[in-house]
């Protein structure tokens, strides 16, 4: 019979249409040339065979004088002497007849379409013969390569631009070939977690297409503003007397200003002083900013004398 497509499918001789489909669709995903990349043409050898198995074993008219005449007459055409008892037992056993239709012409299905239809088509062409534009595939493409970008909070608040020297992969796994200098532009108002994509500058594979380069924005530490979302926490610490009595706050700025800050009301535990628009930019609403949210911590005297108690309580209305 030359070939064997029952033992290629790994199926019985009486497998029905479910299960040719099952069979082809795990073989056909394993051995497609796009997932296969490094051994592409074993790859494509072996998925040609799993389809042109599948192709006449899904077909009753190829099966029939498949299990008559065997694989060459399938393909030629030209009927030889009556087939076996064995061979005609087992087309009959599927209900055949042991009389091929006369004006058969083999017709191969393209490989493509039949991967589409069994399996859904998501993966590309790959070159002996396949339409991919026939199913609108596209091919696979190769992982994204993530990095830090570190900004302080002045770089976020006034924007700037960076220059990032990367060195990456070529298709062949080749360390140092590829090396660019990359400019981004950091926008005012930017957050951690922002999100920068230099597409096609990742991974490298053959067969596949390059990932992307992605750049995810961290904030820096900063030495006397917090950020919280659009707005910035300055914490001051006061004493006791400050809090009753008033304090001046002087501040310079994420962008060089100096800010001084009255605070003449009484300052309570939780309190805390909103000065408006003095906070980050807001990345999508250009000229406009967040709050500068002043929180304090008040520092209570470890003791107090006769004297200052006594005078406490005239001042506070004590008894």
């Amino acid at each position: 019979m030359g070939v064997d497509y029952y033992n290629i499918l790994k199926v019985n001789r009486n497998a029905g249409e479910e299960e040719l489909k099952k069979a082809y669709k795990r073989l056909a995903m394993k051995w497609h040339p796009d997932k296969n990349p490094l051994n592409k043409q074993e790859a494509e050898s072996k998925f040609k065979q799993i389809t042109e198995a599948y192709d006449v074993l899904s077909d009753p008219q190829k099966r029939q004088i498949y299990d008559l005449f065997g694989e060459e007459v399938v393909k030629s055409g030209q009927f030889p002497t009556p087939p076996s008892a064995a061979s005609a037992a087992s087309a009959a056993a599927r209900g055949a007849s042991a009389a091929p239709n006369s004006n058969y012409r083999y017709n191969p299905r393209n490989p493509d379409d039949i991967y589409a239809e069994v399996v859904g088509g998501s993966e590309g062409g790959y070159g002996y013969g396949g339409r991919a534009d026939s199913v609108n595939q596209q091919p696979r493409k190769a992982s994204n390569i993530e990095k830090k970008l570190l900004c302080s909070l002045e770089e976020l608040y006034l924007g700037t631009q960076r220059r990032m020297k990367f060195t990456n992969t070529d298709a062949s796994g080749k360390k140092g070939i590829v090396e660019e200098i990359l400019t981004i532009d950091i926008k005012p108002g930017w957050k951690k977690g922002t999100k920068i994509t230099f597409p096609e500058k990742g991974n490298q594979m053959r067969g596949f297409i390059p990932g992307d380069l992605v750049f995810v924005v961290e904030e820096k530490p900063h030495a006397v503003y917090r950020r919280d979302g659009n707005n910035l926490i300055f914490t001051q610490e006061i004493t006791l007397l400050e809090a009753l009595t008033g304090k001046t706050i002087n501040l310079v700025t994420l962008d060089g200003r100096n800010l001084t800050l009255q605070v003449t009301e009484i300052v309570r535990p939780g309190y805390e002083k909103v000065i408006k628009n003095e906070g980050m930019p807001l990345a999508k609403e250009p000229g406009k900013k967040g709050n500068l949210i002043i929180k304090f911590n008040i520092t209570f005297p470890k003791s107090l004398t006769s004297d200052q108690k006594s005078a406490l309580q005239r001042v506070l209305g004590g008894n």
